[in-house]
């Protein structure tokens, strides 16, 4: 079991950490106004996943909608990165409501993708949602040299990601418009 206890840095951040060989470790943290219990239900509809990622990537659900979650749960997709389609598998790994999942990649860009969402409620109408990917470049060192502009990619996609989220809570009726992304709030 993760753990779920509250962090003391609720801070807004997406961070980067090398690890072992050419995998890294993306960590993005968003503190938004919502209780975890009413946030959940917006991450574990998978239609979300494509109003929270960028436009220009022509996120595609392949997977008939809607998918009932649970672990061994398997979604398709379809992104354009750069021009160049790609399908993507992930498998859920993890299913833990309201505090967290996991999916991972079993086919696609990277030779590595996990990705696990903790919900850490902060009060009870605050929750702090953490990402953390650990992701590997494909094709070994000569991948790796693709990682700063990777990286680069990861961050722009995780910085939409916190303006989508609060969009769709505001959406979703769960908040009367504050802005979430204020530490300390």
């Amino acid at each position: 079991m993760l753990d779920t206890k509250p962090t003391h840095d609720a801070s807004n951040t997406i961070e980067f950490a090398r690890q072992d060989g050419n995998a890294w470790l993306l960590r993005a943290r968003q503190r938004v106004p919502v209780s975890r219990r009413e946030l959940f239900p917006l991450f574990s509809d998978a239609a979300n996943l494509a109003r929270i990622t960028p436009p220009e990537l022509g996120f595609d659900i392949l997977t008939k909608l809607p998918v009932a979650m649970h672990v061994g749960a398997l979604i398709d997709y379809r992104i354009g990165l750069y021009g160049i389609p790609m399908n993507w598998r992930t498998e859920i790994t993890a299913w833990n409501p309201p505090v967290e999942f996991v999916d991972m990649q079993l086919r696609g860009p990277y030779a590595e993708w996990v990705h696990r969402h903790r919900f850490i409620e902060m009060t009870p109408a605050s929750t702090l949602v953490e990402d953390f990917v650990r992701f590997r470049l494909p094709l070994g060192r000569f991948g790796s040299m693709a990682g700063p502009i990777v990286r680069r990619q990861l961050r722009r996609i995780f910085t939409f990601r916190r303006g989508a989220i609060l969009r769709l809570i505001e959406e979703a009726g769960l908040t009367d418009g504050a802005q979430g992304s204020i530490p300390g709030r």
